[in-house]
Formats: C-alpha cells, sequence, structure tokens
C-alpha cells in the first residue's frame, strides 16, 4: 500500500509512492548507474520524479531508471537508495543496494614469454590511446595463462613456468583499481597452459588448455578458493580465443589438430559446451575480445609454416552462426592478447613470423574496419593474457 496520510517528506503528507525495489548499481570510472523498479502504487498522483542517493551524500534526480550518480572517488565502496516523488511527498528509502566501488577503466596484460617467462603485470586505459604502465608482478613467471576480470578484480590462470617449468594450476588475482603484485587466488581442477578465459560480474570460467584438454572450470570472483568442475568443450584443445557477453561464454579456434570450431556456454549454469558455428580458418594463438553483444577473434596461425594471419572477424554471442569479416589487425601475427571495454577492443603483442612485437592496437567493437594503433606493451610478449575491469561481459 502506499504510505497513505504520512509521507516521508511532503507538502501535505498524504499518498506519497510505495519504496522502490531492486536497486541495482553498475559502478563506472568515478560514478555508477543505478537501476531499479519503480514501485506500482504510486498514491493518488502521478510520479514526478526519483532520486538515486549514496551513503556519502552523492545523489542524481531523473524521471526513470536507471539515475547515474557522478563525482565519485574511485576506489572507494558506497551503496545506493532510490526514492520516488510525487505531488503529496517523497517515499520512503528503497533497501541499500549491494556495496559497489567505481574505478577508472583498465586493461591488464599479464605473464608470457619475452624470451623467458615473465611474471610482468601491465596495463593501460582502453579509452585513451598510450603506452602501458607497470602494475606490479604475478606470483609465478609463466606463459600461455588463462585471463578473466570483474569489475574489481583480474584473475589470470594455469601456465607454463614456475620452479618445475612445468604446466601448473595456480591462479593469480589482483585488484584492478590498484596496483602491485598479485596474490594467490586457489587452484585450477587440473593443471594446464595455453586454456582461454572469460567472465561476467560474478563468475571467471577457463576452457580447455594444452592440446588434449576440454575441461571448462569455473570460479566465484569475488571469493578466492578453488575452481569448481563446469563441463567440456566440444574438442579437446588449447590456444584457443574466449571471450563472454554477460550470459554466455564463446571459445573459438584452438589446437588439437587447428580446428575452426566456436563452442559456447551459458556462464551462469554447468553443463558442457554447445556448437557455435565456425571461424573462417582453422587457426590456433588468437585472441578474442566482447562487448556485451558482439565478440571478437583476431589473429592467429593457420598451419606451422608459420603462416601467420591479421584477420579479424566476429560473432553475435546472442545467436548461433559462423563469422562476419571486420577487417584487418595492422600486421599478421600470433600468439597475442586480447582485452576490451564495451566499445573498444585491445589486440596486443604476439609474433609476426619470428619477431616478438610490443604493439597494442584497438577497434571499435560495434563498427567494422582495420584496427589502428593504440601504444606500446612494456616488453615484447607473446603467450600472455589480458583482462579488463569494462569488458562487455560486465554490462
Amino acid at each position: 500500500m502506499a504510505n497513505r496520510n504520512g509521507g516521508f517528506i511532503g507538502t501535505d503528507g498524504l499518498d506519497a509512492p510505495d519504496p522502490v525495489t531492486d536497486v541495482t548499481p553498475t559502478a563506472g570510472d568515478a560514478q555508477v548507474s543505478v537501476a531499479f523498479t519503480a514501485p506500482t502504487d504510486t498514491g493518488t498522483s502521478a510520479i514526478t520524479a526519483f532520486v538515486a542517493t549514496t551513503d556519502d551524500g552523492f545523489g542524481a534526480t531523473g524521471s526513470s531508471s536507471p539515475l547515474t550518480i557522478t563525482s565519485l572517488t574511485n576506489g572507494t565502496a558506497y551503496t545506493t537508495r532510490v526514492y520516488a516523488v510525487n505531488a503529496y511527498g517523497t517515499s520512503a528509502a528503497s533497501v541499500a543496494s549491494a556495496s559497489f566501488t567505481p574505478s577508472a577503466p583498465r586493461a591488464l596484460f599479464g605473464g608470457g614469454s619475452v624470451g623467458g617467462n615473465t611474471n610482468v603485470i601491465a596495463y593501460v586505459n582502453p579509452a585513451s590511446a598510450g603506452n602501458a604502465t607497470d602494475f606490479g608482478d604475478l606470483t609465478v613467471a609463466r606463459n600461455g595463462l588463462g585471463s578473466c576480470g570483474s569489475a574489481t578484480r583480474g584473475l589470470w590462470g594455469g601456465g607454463e613456468g614456475g620452479e618445475s617449468g612445468g604446466t601448473v594450476n595456480t591462479i593469480d588475482f589482483v585488484t584492478i583499481s590498484s596496483t602491485g603484485d598479485a596474490q594467490d587466488f586457489g587452484d585450477l581442477t587440473v593443471a594446464r597452459a595455453q586454456a582461454g578465459g572469460l567472465s561476467n560480474t560474478t563468475r571467471g570460467v577457463f576452457g580447455g588448455g594444452d592440446s588434449d584438454k576440454d575441461v571448462i572450470d569455473y570460479v566465484t570472483i569475488s571469493s578466492a578458493g578453488n575452481a569448481t568442475d563446469f563441463g567440456n568443450l566440444t574438442d579437446a584443445r588449447g590456444y584457443l580465443g574466449a571471450t563472454a557477453s554477460p550470459t554466455r561464454g564463446v571459445f573459438g579456434g584452438g589446437l588439437s589438430d587447428r580446428v575452426d570450431t566456436i563452442d559456447y556456454i551459458t556462464i551462469g549454469s554447468t553443463g558442457n559446451a554447445s556448437d557455435f558455428g565456425n571461424l573462417s580458418a582453422a587457426r590456433i594463438g588468437l585472441a578474442a575480445c566482447a562487448s556485451s553483444t558482439r565478440g571478437v577473434f583476431g589473429g592467429g596461425q593457420v598451419d606451422a609454416d608459420p603462416a601467420d594471419v591479421n584477420i579479424i572477424e566476429y560473432i553475435t554471442i546472442g545467436s548461433t552462426g559462423n563469422v562476419t569479416d571486420f577487417g584487418n589487425l595492422t600486421a599478421i601475427r600470433s600468439r597475442l592478447a586480447a582485452a576490451s571495454s564495451n566499445t573498444k577492443g585491445l589486440f596486443a603483442g604476439g609474433q609476426e613470423g619470428n619477431t616478438k612485437v610490443n604493439k597494442i592496437e584497438t577497434i571499435t567493437i560495434a563498427s567494422t574496419g582495420n584496427a589502428s594503433d593504440f601504444g606500446d606493451l612494456i616488453q615484447a610478449t607473446v603467450y600472455f593474457g589480458g583482462c579488463s575491469n569494462v569488458h562487455g561481459g560486465l554490462q
């Protein structure tokens, strides 16, 4: 029932609306977008405005969901409440939202081979072209890592290196809004290198690995611990590209014998992957990134000459089907990494023929066209992992 004879605040205290429900914040760069459900009982007068406020007193007013609150401090945790307003007054406050932490957009690249294995983590702002900056170090220098990220954490799983020089099951994590060395998160279910990593806001998923692993496992990114079995790919393979929308993950290409297979999973459930469609050619060592709707695959190697390619192609993640041509990288290369915001994709490092490179290139995911120069990594690197706090799986 509406708050008859006693609105929370108002001109005459009569018939203010019921409280707003389902308050859901999505943090951004020094801001938050606050979605909510308006009350069905609006009192005896139509709602004229909604007001969202944080626990620190920042606020925004508007006529519908969502509302965007700006001027927040990156790295600071907030909650928010929403009020409904009509001619008679203001509703009681909604239930406080879950905690959220605004942060600057960052794409991180970690590990890999620069001749020997490296533990270096570097970062860029995907919205602003420029060279990478040092972030810190992984717990173990290694190559062939899968990587994924939430709005707050970046994870790297598996790889080849460490004291034994063999494959490892290590999962590291960092807090993306800060800088510093990675910490131990837990272990994959199976030690392996060259797995594909993807994520949405809550789950990180690692699929495949080496040339003979079809295992898919997952973690809850906000809670350190060992991975849990998810299911299996349609083919056992590694050296594949992986990316995600908020609901679906896709894995493309890879090495068992080189394949053009694209698989998909529903991230919030568990079970075996299903066939999605095909790449334009069977290849390994490619990289992938995504907006909330479109997945993009770039680069790779089509045979062992080496025959690297500069192909960029895309899929609509919510459907199924074969790829469509997007454009080209500035040069042919494989063994590269990718990361993205919801609008910009980055392809970094890799190998052009027999030469490792440090270049970073960018594309606008919603359009098509060739990649353009973005900047440089700290060092020329292959077989490494990229992630971000603003990619399409988080939208």
